[in-house]
Order: C-alpha cells, then sequence, then structure tokens
C-alpha cells in the first residue's frame, strides 16, 4: 500500500493553525503549547492514512448556541461551521435560539438524544439544562461546554476563557485608567442566566472592592444581550448621574451603549470597557467610543471544540481542560482579523 504525504498547506488548513506552526510540530521545534501539538498531530495521521483504507465514520456533531444580536456568537457560529467544512471527519449541525428560554435549550437536547455523538453547548446554568445535560452524558453522548461553563454536569471540557478573570481584568483597567478617581461606575450585566455573565460581575466587583474603594458601581436592570435595551438604561444612567465615570458591559449590547454615549456627547469622557472583538467593537476602538475590549479568539474555540468532542467520541486519550487566552485590544494593537 502507498503513504499519502499531506502537503504541510493542507495540514494547516485543517488544523487551523499557521504554516510555521505546522513546521515547527514536524521538526519538533519548540515554542507550539502541547495541547495545539497534539492536535496537529492528530490531524497529520488522519491524512497520512494508507490508500485503500477504510475511512472513520464520520462524527456527528450539534452545537446549540444562543442567537439573538450577539454579534460574537455569530462570528463563533460561523467559525464552527466553517472549521467543520475543513474536516472530512465530522458532520456539524447548528441550534440557535433567539431567546433565552430554558425549556427550548432541554427539549433541544432531549431531541438530539439519538441523532448524534457529541454536542457543544453554551447553556443556561439553570435546572431544566442541567438536568438535559445528565440525560444525555447517561445516554452516552459527550457533551462540551464552551464560552458559559455549566457547573456539576460531568461535561467532558469548558472551551472559553476563565470568565471571572475577565471582569477582575475590566476591573483592573477602569481603575488604572482613572488613578484616584472618586465616583460612579456602571455595571451593565447581559444575562446573569448564563454562568460566564455572572463570574464577570462577580470579578468585576470583588477586584473594585479590593483595590478601587473610592468608586461606586451602580448596576441597572440585566439588559438580556439587547442592545435597544442597552441604549435605554445608558441613557437614563448619563441622566442620573452626569458625572457618570465609566461602563464595563459584561456581553453584548456593546451597540446600544456606544450609541447612547455619542449621543449625550460622553463618548470620549467616560471610560467604556467592553467584550469581543467583533465589527461594531472595533469600529467603537477606532474611534475612541470603547478605551478597551476584553477578546476571546472565537476561531480557536471553535476548533478546540470540534478537536476535543471528536477525540472524546473516538476515545483517543485525555482531553486538555486548559482554558482560551484573554487579550487585551487597545486601538493600537487591533488584529488583522476578526
Amino acid at each position: 500500500m502507498k503513504t499519502i504525504r499531506p502537503k504541510l498547506e493542507e495540514i494547516a488548513r485543517i488544523a487551523g493553525v499557521s504554516k510555521a506552526t505546522v513546521d515547527r510540530v514536524l521538526n519538533d521545534r519548540p515554542g507550539v503549547q502541547q495541547h495545539t501539538r497534539a492536535h496537529v498531530i492528530q490531524v497529520m495521521a488522519s491524512l497520512s492514512g494508507e490508500t485503500g483504507a477504510a475511512a472513520p465514520r464520520r462524527v456527528r456533531l450539534d452545537f446549540v448556541l444562543p442567537g439573538g444580536h450577539n454579534a460574537f456568537i455569530a462570528d463563533l457560529a460561523r467559525h464552527i461551521a466553517r472549521q467543520a467544512a475543513q474536516r472530512p471527519d465530522v458532520d456539524v449541525r447548528i441550534h440557535r435560539f433567539d431567546a433565552i428560554e430554558p425549556e427550548r435549550i432541554a427539549a433541544t437536547l432531549d431531541m438530539l438524544r439519538d441523532t448524534t455523538d457529541g454536542v457543544g453547548l453554551i447553556g443556561l446554568d439553570s435546572p431544566l439544562v442541567r438536568e438535559s445535560v445528565r440525560r444525555l452524558i447517561a445516554a452516552g453522548i459527550h457533551v462540551l461546554t464552551l464560552v458559559s461553563d455549566i457547573s456539576h454536569v460531568g461535561r467532558i471540557s469548558y472551551v472559553g476563557i476563565d470568565n471571572r478573570a475577565a471582569g477582575r481584568l475590566a476591573g483592573y483597567l477602569i481603575g488604572r485608567f482613572l488613578p484616584g478617581a472618586r465616583g460612579r461606575v456602571a455595571l451593565i450585566a447581559g444575562a446573569l442566566a448564563y454562568r460566564g455573565h455572572e463570574e464577570r460581575e462577580m470579578g468585576f466587583r470583588h477586584i473594585m472592592r479590593e483595590r478601587f474603594g473610592d468608586m461606586e458601581i451602580v448596576a441597572p436592570p440585566e439588559i438580556r444581550e439587547d442592545p435597544e435595551r442597552a441604549y435605554v438604561e445608558v441613557r437614563a444612567l448619563l441622566e442620573r448621574y452626569p458625572d457618570l465615570l465609566a461602563i464595563y458591559c459584561i456581553g453584548a449590547g456593546g451597540e446600544g451603549v456606544g450609541r447612547a454615549l455619542i449621543e449625550r456627547g460622553r463618548a470620549q469622557s467616560v471610560v467604556f470597557i467592553g467584550h469581543d472583538l467583533t465589527d461594531y467593537t472595533r469600529a467603537y476602538l477606532l474611534d475612541g467610543v470603547i478605551d478597551a475590549v476584553i477578546d476571546q479568539n472565537a476561531r480557536v474555540e471553535a476548533r478546540d471544540s470540534i478537536d476535543r468532542l471528536v477525540r472524546a467520541v473516538r476515545g483517543e486519550g485525555e482531553i486538555s481542560q486548559s482554558t482560551v487566552r484573554i487579550q487585551s485590544v487597545f486601538p493600537e494593537n487591533i488584529p488583522s482579523e476578526v
């Protein structure tokens, strides 16, 4: 039998890494994280099988994601679809919901039990969703959480940032932007039904008490990831507190925050920290409306989620539990790729 030798470009494309990274792995050089090295080696092995050998069964994966106005989740869904299209060994379906409805999420998870090998989930940390996840796992389905974790369900891995650390980072940046300041800082909560948002709030409140005690946090009702609600709430905040120092928007909705700041003429005087580098946050950074964006790499999360689920389904060793790196993005270091 003849062995297929895949090209470096093909390995890089399917693995979702640069050609330089593949070259380092091929030549056993340093500078590549262990889980990335293992992923590249796995891709090379799958591409280098003997001709005529039976192809492995395609792994059926389902991703259950929020819908609505969240631009980052839309980017993540696109990256999941792109990564899946580059892998001949997987079939991926993406399910999205326009509303924060635990009943619909739980019902969808229950329906997947007989048609999937693995599920990637950005789910509410609610009793209904937790029980549906447990039923999936009991049926032998591998479940992975991404972006926002779910507690005590036995998932194989979590793919995302440390959200509590992200909240602390937001508070740290505000404190450093405004050294020695006294006054009010607004906390705009997206949807606290997501554990990740709750953790960001915890981290933010903790560091503000710990390091910047002269700043008082004011928090309007959660905006449920809706830019229009964010716009209304921030307009009201700016009228109520004309001396407002800063705003931290925990999740989606930053478009509305920025619009309110611009309309009230406060875009250059109120420090604004948001999440996730998208088209609108990129534009706001360049215009000086947003001072910093706390970013997580949607492409890496999509790649790692598919890879970890496939490895779990095929029983290919220990699944990585490492979190995704948090990046602070300012106008001067905006990366070329959203």
